[in-house]
């Protein structure tokens, strides 16, 4: 029972540690609102050229109508043999055409769909990041509340910080060494320091 507890206090300092070295990392939260910054002007510019590419399938679509009409009226009238294949090449070789250039805007929607989900991808992740950000700070201030210790995180070779007496207005620095205690004296005076 003692070691599942003394394993859930090095735990839980452990985790402290980690959560102010974060929150004191400014660098990470500017990068990540960076990131969002990029992934918004990436999804703005994803969306208008999804609608450039849209107006350009209309177009497509409206020329080989335009190309179907001229072959059904090339039909309706009497042509010549010569001209009517000649006709209806042409109007092979531009259906091949309109439809590869089709293939072609399809495929740059796909890849611009592909790049917009990746973005929400990221903000999601990012908005994650935030609120796991925010509840650990929201725990260590309630630590700190709770227990009326402020850790110091700076110095990783020992236990150290400081307790604070809001009612009697006052401030007291401690430091443990656990190199000279073992785990348990180590926890015990973190008990003893919070019962005060």
């Amino acid at each position: 029972m003692a070691d599942s507890t003394r394993f859930e206090v090095e735990k839980l300092i452990a985790y402290g540690h980690e959560l102010v070295d974060f929150l004191r990392d400014d660098g990470d939260n500017i990068t990540l609102k960076q990131y969002f910054q990029q992934a918004q002007s990436l999804h703005s510019r994803a969306h208008a050229d999804f609608n450039g590419l849209q107006r350009s399938i209309q177009e497509c679509q409206t020329k080989l109508e335009i190309c179907r009409s001229k072959t059904t009226e090339s039909n309706s009238t009497v042509v010549a043999d010569e001209e009517s294949d000649l006709l209806a090449k042409e109007l092979e070789e531009r259906e091949h055409q309109l439809r590869d250039e089709l293939r072609v805007i399809i495929d740059e929607i796909n890849d611009l769909e592909q790049q917009s989900e990746s973005i929400e991808e990221r903000r999601k992740s990012l908005k994650k990041l935030e609120q796991e950000d925010l509840r650990r700070e929201m725990k260590l201030s309630m630590y700190a509340s709770v227990t009326s210790i402020v850790p110091n995180l700076d110095d990783q070779s020992k236990i150290s910080g400081h307790i604070v007496e809001r009612e009697e207005k006052r401030v007291e620095k401690f430091e443990l060494d656990p190199v000279k205690q073992t785990t348990f004296e180590t926890c015990n005076g973190i008990w003893k320091m919070i019962n005060l």
